[in-house]
Formats: C-alpha cells, sequence, structure tokens
C-alpha cells in the first residue's frame, strides 16, 4: 500500500448534509406535493365552473369533500399499491427474505476472495476475525 493511500484511509469520512444524503426523498416529496396542489388546484377550477353553471356560488365545504374523496380513490388505486410494492420490497429485502440472504452470502464470498487475493498470508486470520466479531450473520449455536 503507498504512503498516499494509507494517509487518505485514515482520513475521517465526511458526512454528506441532509439535503444530500435524503436527496431522493426530497425531490420525491417535492413532486409529491407539486402534484398534490395542481390536483387541487385544477379541482377547485372544475368545481367552481361546474357551479356557476348551475347558477350557485361555490362553497368550501362541498369542495373539501369532494376533493378529499377524489384524492383518497387516487390514493387507493395509485399510490397506496405503489408505496406498498416500494416498502414492502424494500422490508423484505432488509427484514432477510431467503433472496436478500444468498445476496449477503455471495458478497461475503467476494470481500474474502479480495482478502485472500490482496493479502493471502494474513486472508484466513483476518476473515477468522471477522467472522466472530460479526458472527457470520447467523445466531450462535
Amino acid at each position: 500500500m503507498s504512503a498516499d493511500a494509507r494517509k487518505d484511509s485514515h482520513r475521517p469520512l465526511r458526512h454528506a448534509s441532509t439535503w444530500k444524503k435524503y436527496g431522493f426523498a426530497w425531490v420525491t416529496g417535492l413532486f409529491f406535493l407539486v402534484s398534490l396542489l395542481g390536483h387541487w388546484w385544477l379541482a377547485w377550477n372544475a368545481y367552481a365552473s361546474e357551479q356557476e353553471m348551475h347558477g350557485e356560488l361555490p362553497r368550501l365545504a362541498d369542495y373539501l369533500t369532494e376533493v378529499g374523496r377524489d384524492t383518497l380513490e387516487n390514493w387507493q388505486s395509485e399510490f397506496l399499491q405503489l408505496i406498498w410494492q416500494v416498502a414492502g420490497l424494500a422490508l423484505l429485502l432488509n427484514v432477510g427474505s431467503p433472496q436478500s440472504r444468498e445476496e449477503d452470502d455471495r458478497l461475503e464470498e467476494k470481500i474474502d476472495a479480495i482478502l485472500r487475493a490482496v493479502s493471502p498470508e494474513q486472508a484466513d486470520r483476518l476473515i477468522a476475525e471477522l467472522d466472530d466479531r460479526f458472527d457470520r450473520g447467523h445466531p450462535s449455536a
């Protein structure tokens, strides 16, 4: 390992700002907010035009009831299904579906192979230390 590489390996990791760390969530939230406000604004215009055609004044309470119902119907048919697909997938991968455990085992084998290639004389000792420290991800017998 070169001197520069050793020096770089001891530098503390910089933590990303909250804006950068959760950038995808911020953009998704912004898209959601803009689409929701756009939906409500367009719904208000349609409701007000309809009330005007009937010679009535638009009433906020009636509008909120109508747009609330429409919004929840959209969420039920679109957003909740998509949210479950994304959240369910994330949950199953993080909790430990069989597929994610296979991926973890595969990743561990790759790391073991890299350690053996980089430092063959110390690889078995390092792998044993890591296995002891992290219990190989399996409960102790």
